[in-house]
């Protein structure tokens, strides 16, 4: 499945020759449900609340973390926040690493660099876990910056990492940007900043989240996002 700009009623006719792309890295580069969700698990069993409701835990994948406690399970603002910490304790030693890479994305990611396209990273998990996933799995060295939030709790939102990427990129012509992500955040934050982007529909987010959102064009797989990044369709 493979839906280009003409399809969603966008105004660019072909995709851009992009040259910055940036990344969202759960439901995008890697497939991190099983460390997500235990780790979910682990902070709700700390306040005493059982989770047994796994659809729920997997609207987790993408939004900023402690929005998503108070939103799933109607958290207030002090008591997700505290949560946010438990979460951390299992995460920060184990769920980080109960993660899998997309099929190809290893491969999409040597090919776009040999193509001279500069990759980066932009995501809401926080910058420290997301060198080491990405340090992990062998994935570090094809980014040029791997921007996310701060464990404070600051620059959480999508539109606020892409800020600080632009920031670190010194204003790049944005006409030759691309985000790519798999939650109506990233194409939300993306077109907070004018520039645009590539919903992946074998993440987390359904089908009619991404159209809602209006992005460039959807990828139905990691070869179609593959095409559309490279102009060959």
């Amino acid at each position: 499945m493979l839906i280009r700009p003409a399809q969603l009623g966008s105004k660019e006719e072909n995709m851009t020759a992009y040259q910055e792309v940036f990344f969202d890295l759960d439901g995008t580069l890697t497939d991190p449900a099983e460390g997500i969700v235990n780790s979910i698990c682990y902070a709700l069993s700390k306040l005493g609340i059982i989770a047994n409701d796994r659809e729920r835990l997997l609207r987790f994948i993408g939004p900023p973390l402690q929005e998503s406690f108070e939103k799933y399970y109607g958290l207030d603002a002090q008591t997700a926040w505290q949560a946010v910490q438990f979460y951390r304790e299992y995460f920060g030693v184990s769920g980080l690493f109960e993660n899998t890479v997309y099929p190809g994305i290893l491969e999409l990611l040597a090919d776009l660099q040999r193509q001279n396209l500069r990759l980066s990273v932009a995501t809401s998990k926080p910058t420290v876990y997301s060198e080491r996933i990405l340090s992990h799995f062998g994935l570090a060295h094809f980014f040029e910056h791997i921007i996310g939030s701060n464990l404070d709790g600051t620059r959480s939102t999508k539109t606020e990492v892409i800020a600080e990427l632009l920031k670190s990129l010194e204003s790049p012509d944005r006409s030759k940007v691309v985000m790519v992500g798999d939650r109506e955040h990233d194409i939300i934050g993306a077109r907070n900043h004018g520039i645009a982007s590539i919903a992946v529909a074998y993440g987390y987010g359904t089908m009619e989240e991404l159209t809602a959102a209006h992005p460039t064009g959807i990828a139905g797989s990691v070869s179609e996002l593959g095409a559309l990044l490279s102009g060959r369709i």
